[in-house]
């Protein structure tokens, strides 16, 4: 089952902070925009095959614009925070403006990922491109 709770608590224990950013531990334990938008427009789910991180992107849009996004995760703590963070990214922006992120884009979002966690960034790219794929704009 993919993950849309409102918020998920991380373990106490110190060491976690020590590897990932602020910023990305604030989308993690904190998820943006998380769940199905009714109805999309346009929807995908990708899987990474070799670590099995899955996620869901669902978007409704308005004159070639994203106005509303939603994301379910599972997987790592770095895949769940680019979820959340590519749903930032995008939402209100245009069609060709999503098509043009990239997950260096992402990675900067949530302030850095560890090179181990690099697949996390690419896996929200991937769920986005697959989405707005055969979205006419």
């Amino acid at each position: 089952m993919l993950r849309d709770s409102a918020k998920f608590e991380l373990p106490s224990h110190g060491t976690i902070s020590s590897v990932y950013s602020p910023q990305l531990l604030e989308h993690f334990e904190h998820p943006r925009n998380t769940g199905e938008v009714t109805n999309p427009d346009a929807s995908a789910q990708v899987e990474n095959p070799a670590c099995g991180d899955v996620l869901k992107l669902t978007l409704r849009l308005k004159d070639d614009r994203i106005v509303d996004v939603r994301f379910q995760a599972k997987g790592c703590v770095p895949a769940m925070a680019c979820g959340s963070a590519v749903t930032e990214l995008v939402k209100g922006r245009t069609i060709a403006q999503a098509r043009a992120l990239r997950p260096l884009d992402v990675e900067h979002a949530v302030g850095g990922l560890p090179q181990a966690s690099s697949h996390a960034s690419h896996l929200a790219i991937d769920a986005l491109t697959a989405a707005v794929k055969h979205v006419q704009s």
